[in-house]
């Protein structure tokens, strides 16, 4: 386990995915689904829903996996808050909503 992984607040230790790839694999499908609702979201609070494992390089690969998602016309940028994430102090963090042609299943 690499030493840049915070424990979670029970003190266990997260899950991570070895290659990014694979970690995309399993994450994707949860955020897939959460565009198809149309409700506002952030990535954390898909992340903690679904109880997902953190990715290889949580400083990067969580930002490179919600672009590819910007790219693939799955979400689209709504606005900013502030972060829920124990370790995010608060900072600004984007809200995502599931774009037109998600929230009907044309995307994937």
């Amino acid at each position: 386990m690499s030493a840049s992984v915070q424990p979670t607040l029970d003190g266990t230790q997260p899950a991570v995915v070895a290659d990014y790839r694979t970690w995309v694999e399993q994450v994707r499908p949860a955020f897939v689904a959460a565009a198809r609702t149309g409700q506002l979201f952030t990535s954390y609070e898909i992340a903690r829903a679904n109880q997902l494992p953190e990715p290889p390089n949580p400083r990067a690969d969580w930002g490179n996996l919600v672009l590819s998602l910007v790219r693939d016309q799955v979400i689209e940028h709504v606005t900013f808050d502030r972060s829920r994430r124990p370790t995010g102090e608060k900072s600004a963090v984007g809200v995502w909503r599931g774009t037109r042609a998600a929230q009907a299943g044309r995307s994937a």
